[in-house]
């Protein structure tokens, strides 16, 4: 018998367990294990079962929209009401954070600003870090929002890091992608109308407090029905201050219609992009900038380099 096989098998069988269990601190072990790629992730992930329909909502949009205030406010709102069972809400939260180019751990630390929430029992929160990676969203985003659709949450919030138009990534993962906007980006909603535009399942005017809020969420109205609609659902305008929880039972009511509504082919589009992700993921595993680098250092000085035949080349090897 191979006793580190043997003892990393019961590892991973009481890991699974905890998760089914929503055992905070194993799902916390699970998400590290899953995010290093640590010795028996990949066997975790593929023994990971989905016995509830937990809904996954992406809360995105540019930087100072408000993304961190308006999840906390949704959580303090959920948390208040109870699930099926009878108990308060569960609530997971993967903020997605920038990396700091020296240690590429999380730079901002969306738990500082979620902080009220951190002792609540009924709330996850675990901040990764992009990586380098574009899109608003960390490359282990969806191997751990898989780990926590297996534990017993209700509802699961993913907040991207907030790059504007890279955000789109965001829709191969959400079930309800929920766009935050605030009235000063009435000048950019043409440049926007070409990236985070087209994802959004619902669009938020955040801080609408402000001056111009209502023109802005017009106009945000009028853009919106130049868009075709998705399956029969008519994407709606929610005027929020998060800050003040004034909009957010709204937004709930919104997000909760998104999720019954009816789109059969949402599901398949959904675990393409998945799936699309994870094989690029897998094939790129291994590689890094500077091992390019180092490949590159002797050829890229040679007369005859040809970058096509190097990436070749590369591959192959």
């Amino acid at each position: 018998m191979n006793i580190p096989d043997y003892f990393r098998r019961v590892e991973i069988a009481q890991l699974l367990s905890g998760i089914q269990q929503g055992d905070r601190r194993l799902i916390a072990k699970a998400i590290t294990l899953v995010e290093n790629d640590q010795p028996g992730y990949e066997e975790l992930l593929s023994r990971l079962t989905y016995e509830r329909k937990t809904p996954v909502i992406g809360i995105t949009g540019p930087p100072g929209a408000g993304k961190s205030t308006l999840i906390n406010a949704l959580i303090h709102e959920l948390t208040r009401k109870t699930n099926g069972e009878g108990l308060p809400n569960q609530v997971a939260v993967i903020a997605v954070d920038p990396s700091s180019p020296f240690t590429h751990g999380s730079l901002l630390g969306d738990r500082l600003r979620m902080q009220e929430h951190f002792n609540n029992p009924h709330v996850f929160i675990r901040s990764l870090a992009t990586r380098g990676a574009l899109g608003g969203l960390s490359a282990k985003t969806i191997e751990i929002c898989d780990v926590l659709r297996s534990a017993p949450f209700d509802y699961i919030f993913i907040e991207t890091v907030g790059v504007g138009q890279s955000e789109v990534e965001i829709i191969s993962l959400a079930d309800t992608v929920v766009v935050t906007l605030v009235p000063e980006a009435g000048d950019e909603i043409q440049a926007l109308k070409s990236g985070i535009m087209e994802i959004g399942d619902i669009f938020v005017v955040n801080k609408s407090d402000r001056d111009g809020a209502d023109k802005f969420a017009a106009g945000l109205i009028k853009t919106l029905h130049e868009r075709p609609a998705s399956e029969g659902w008519s994407i709606p305008v929610v005027k929020t201050t998060a800050s003040r929880n004034e909009g957010v039972e709204e937004l709930l009511t919104a997000i909760h219609q998104h999720h019954q509504h009816p789109m059969p082919g949402k599901k398949l589009q959904l675990t393409a992009q998945r799936a699309y992700r994870l094989l690029q993921q897998q094939r790129m595993k291994g590689i890094t900038v500077r091992q390019l680098e180092d490949r590159l250092k002797a050829q890229l000085a040679m007369p005859e380099f040809n970058l096509y035949r190097f990436i070749k080349d590369f591959q192959e090897k």
